[in-house]
């Protein structure tokens, strides 16, 4: 191993960036190179949904440059660059023909839109958002639109449809689920936001799926499973991400849901770390920005000499839902208990309580949200 090889972080997202802020605050010369398929602009994905409601367009959403960056931190970005394998025995970083020796290297390239195979000649109006370029992307081709349909009622396809209404477009939310976050909320919380959006003029088409997309003058004609057809300008597939491990498993790294790393964010590399949406951290695959944030800070120590271990606290999630604001801190999978719900309209309080009633999670919506941090604060840490 080069001793003297750069710290390589591969992804410029916001655990990627993150953790380069958090070791330049450590540690303000140890060689810094980042590697990105993208422009390395910087932005939070979250705020990718918010657009329409905080009056933002793309570009307003980067929060820097790429050179600005590069300027900030003290490091090199190489943009527009595929990874294209890692030689762990070498310590190098494969990018096409050339080899990238590190010190240290850091997965943080995120996750994989799950893309679906829908038959039809209109495929070409289907945006799926991943990054600010997809978004960028997807407001161009939205300028001059109005129709815009959504396949999935997840946590992505409820924002964006909130959004979108806020930007005064007509949206249709289709979903092969019956009640929408499921998994996530449960019903009594998913029916207050399904009612939120629905005041907003969100319309929904559940328990069905797209299975025909046809080009139509300048939009498309969607068949659903269930007969029914729908006209829209554009097409959002929002249904669902996941972790990027090919290349990791192909470099004989250990990999399950996600690049499999312990709460030291160690692969079964040697000196190879994971964090973000690609990692699957002591077991957890959590893809919100709480757990990014707390492993970036722990990383950063331990690349800078002080091994560190994360300790996730409580996880709750806010639902960028404003037409009907929502938080929810799921209990732990296969818990025993039951729901105990209190419920007026769209105002819900759910405590998912134990077999000893005690509080291991709990969703919240309308003029409950607020409780979000009181609650959190009964619902027992993930990490002890």
């Amino acid at each position: 191993m080069n001793t003297e090889a750069p710290i390589v972080i591969v992804g410029t997202g916001l655990s990627g960036y993150t953790l380069a802020k958090e070791v330049r605050k450590l540690d303000s010369e140890t060689p810094i190179v980042m590697v990105t398929a993208d422009d390395g602009f910087s932005y939070s994905k979250p705020m990718l949904s918010t657009g329409f409601t905080k009056g933002k367009k793309a570009d307003e959403l980067a929060q820097a440059t790429s050179e600005a960056m590069v300027e900030q931190l003290n490091l090199e970005l190489r943009t527009y660059t595929t990874v294209t394998g890692i030689d762990p025995d070498a310590h190098e970083l494969v990018l096409g023909d050339e080899r990238l020796g590190y010190s240290k290297l850091v997965l943080a390239w995120g996750a994989d839109v799950i893309r679906l195979s829908i038959a039809g000649d209109g495929q070409e109006h289907v945006h799926s958002i991943n990054d600010l370029m997809d978004y960028r992307a997807f407001r161009q081709a939205l300028q001059g639109k109005q129709r815009v349909a959504i396949m999935g009622a997840g946590l992505i396809g409820c924002e964006f449809a909130n959004d979108l209404r806020n930007g005064d477009y007509h949206v249709d939310v289709i979903a092969p689920s019956d009640t929408l976050m499921p998994g996530l909320l449960p019903s009594p919380a998913a029916e207050a936001v399904r009612s939120g959006l629905e005041d907003l003029g969100v319309r929904f088409h559940l328990e069905t799926v797209v299975k025909h997309i046809a080009a139509e003058g300048a939009g498309v004609n969607l068949t659903l499973a269930n007969g029914e057809h729908l006209q829209a300008d554009l097409v959002i597939s929002a249904v669902g991400l996941r972790p990027r491990t090919e290349l990791a498993a192909a470099a004989g790294l250990e990999t399950s849901r996600g690049i499999v790393v312990n709460r030291a964010l160690e692969t079964s590399g040697r000196d190879i770390y994971a964090l973000g949406d690609c990692a699957e951290v002591d077991g957890y695959v959590l893809l919100y920005v709480m757990p990014l944030m707390i492993c970036a800070r722990a990383l950063a120590k331990t690349l800078a000499g002080e091994r560190t271990e994360v300790k996730y606290g409580t996880m709750p999630v806010m639902v960028k839902t404003p037409c009907c604001p929502t938080a929810v801190c799921p209990p732990p999978p296969e818990a025993p208990g039951s729901w105990e719900v209190d419920a007026d309209g769209q105002d819900v309080r759910a405590l998912f309580r134990g077999e000893s009633g005690e509080v291991l999670g709990f969703a919240v919506t309308g003029r409950y949200a607020v409780e979000k941090q009181a609650l959190s604060k009964e619902v027992p840490p993930i990490h002890n």
